[in-house]
């Protein structure tokens, strides 16, 4: 028996239903591919923009690198005979000229081949007359060729960067180097360079050294610092051009270009927060739900329409064929206009089952299909309902029974007794068997009970209850009797002949007596 909610889905609501499931769940999924697709193309093209953007930058780095070694190299061969001449005026001017001429440099110097700064621009530094001492000073003297140094700090207590060029005398004489400076912590030709590329967005670029020390960033604080476990330093410090997505110091979640400076080893990094980039992904998708509705909106419609009249015809031959039992249902199922081949077979099939239904109740007012004296079916009926067994096969059980020792009732006490015998024995049948089950006097003293639906367990608890009734049950005059019984199955499909399952109750009867008769025995 169905479930009483799912009796209360019809064609139509279940069509329905599954068009429109299927309809929204095309809507969703094209919703959400759409969605990955600009998400990732927006990811994809905020990667590459700073990629170019880091690129474009690096160049321009690495240009500016080069123009300043240019302008040192010009005003090395100035200084050349103003070092040899110790001419100390003049190489003043001329460092003064180099710091103003283009801003490049934040301070100039001259130092000597012994170290010590012969000139100094600007003379706030004081500074003039030092002897240098650090690596980076001793470096620069020791290879004699030009130098952009690693960041330091100075004499003077600026963290820096130091572009040098070394003097040489017209016959190859070496007279020290001429070096200008590029602060990191204050106003530079660097900080302008870089800095006029920070956003509001959270956007910002930085550069580090061949040592992963910030030599640039928009946090004045954070330059000097050392960057550990980045794996976009790591790639470009190895030398590649490329994009990543990494999660920067303060855990937020970066889309990064990077590219190298080819002349100094460092990495130029662009970087924008994820957030930033899908910011506008929403509103776009909101656009795109806009749109999209009214066009799903009018599909349902459609479905909603089709559904209907596709389901039309079944649904009135369902309403025609719960009242067959009245006047005119053969007319009314006649007249309802079954347009595609599904309902006009299910048409055709109802209205035949309803005349061969038609014929079959005439057919059994007109024959007798009882025993006169028991009132139970007789072998006819029995065969009829395993007739429409048949059309609607479902598993059935047969008890086949019959009296024990019945002629010696009838010769002990008369055929009258034994009439009254069989009476008593059909009428204690009736009050164990269930509603569906048909009771049936097969001939003589013997019974068939037909059990639909159950199982061959079932069946043989059945049989076994009915016979320790009748063995407790004191027959009028007769006194006691017993019954044997025999139980067979047959499962509703499959090659099993129906006949044959009858035949087995009865051998399976004949076992019982031939075992000492009051007992049940199950067909094998």
């Amino acid at each position: 028996m169905q479930p009483h909610w799912l009796l209360k889905f019809d064609l139509h609501r279940l069509i329905l239903a599954l068009a429109v499931l299927g309809v929204l769940a095309t809507f969703g999924n094209s919703f959400y591919a759409i969605y990955q697709a600009q998400r990732q193309l927006l990811i994809a093209n905020t990667l590459e923009s700073n990629r170019v953007y880091a690129t474009k930058l690096a160049t321009s780095a690495d240009n500016m690198l080069k123009s300043a070694q240019g302008q040192l190299a010009y005003s090395a061969q100035l200084l050349a005979p103003l070092l040899q001449a110790n001419d100390d005026e003049a190489l003043d001017i001329e460092v003064e000229r180099l710091r103003q001429q283009t801003s490049t440099f934040n301070s100039v110097v001259i130092v000597n081949p012994e170290g010590v700064i012969v000139a100094v621009s600007p003379e706030t530094l004081q500074v003039k007359g030092a002897k240098l001492r650090s690596p980076t000073a001793l470096k620069a003297i020791e290879s004699q060729q030009p130098q952009i140094t690693d960041p330091f700090v100075s004499l003077t207590g600026n963290y820096l960067i130091s572009l040098s060029y070394p003097v040489f005398s017209a016959d190859n004489v070496y007279l020290g180097y001429v070096a200008g400076t590029i602060y990191l912590q204050s106003t530079s030709v660097l900080s302008n360079l870089l800095g006029q590329h920070y956003y509001q967005d959270g956007s910002y670029l930085y550069v580090v050294d061949r040592e992963k020390t910030l030599i640039y960033h928009p946090d004045p604080a954070r330059i000097g610092q050392k960057i550990t476990g980045n794996r976009v330093v790591n790639s470009v410090l190895g030398g590649s051009t490329g994009t990543q997505e990494v999660v920067d110091s303060r855990g937020v979640d970066m889309l990064s270009g990077f590219a190298p400076v080819s002349s100094t080893g460092w990495g130029v990094v662009a970087q924008r927060p994820r957030n930033a980039t899908l910011a506008g992904l929403n509103d776009q998708m909101s656009g795109v739900l806009m749109q999209m509705v009214p066009t799903t909106a009018l599909i349902l419609f459609i479905i909603w329409l089709s559904a209907t009249f596709i389901s039309r015809p079944l649904r009135q031959l369902a309403n025609r064929a719960s009242l067959m039992d009245q006047q005119g249902a053969f007319s009314h199922i006649s007249g309802i206009r079954a347009w595609y081949f599904e309902a006009a077979q299910l048409k055709q099939a109802i209205l035949k089952g309803l005349g061969l239904l038609n014929t079959k109740i005439d057919k059994l007012h007109n024959d007798s299909h009882t025993d006169p004296m028991t009132g139970l079916f007789n072998r006819r009926a029995i065969q009829r309902l395993l007739d429409e067994y048949l059309m609607d096969p479902k598993p059935l059980c047969v008890i086949a029974l019959d009296i024990d020792h019945f002629k010696k009732i009838n010769d002990g006490f008369g055929h009258d007794v034994g009439d009254e015998v069989i009476i008593a024995l059909a009428a204690l049948m009736q009050q164990e068997v269930r509603s569906d089950a048909a009771l049936c006097r097969s001939g003589g003293e013997e019974f068939l009970l037909l059990l639909p639906s159950v199982t061959l367990a079932q069946a043989q608890g059945v049989a076994e209850r009915l016979r320790l009734k009748v063995a407790s049950h004191e027959m009028p005059t007769a006194g006691s009797i017993t019954i044997s019984l025999g139980v067979a199955h047959w499962p509703g499909h499959g090659n099993h002949d129906l006949d044959a399952v009858l035949k087995q109750a009865d051998q399976a009867l004949y076992e019982a007596k031939h075992r000492g008769r009051n007992c049940v025995v199950i067909a094998e």
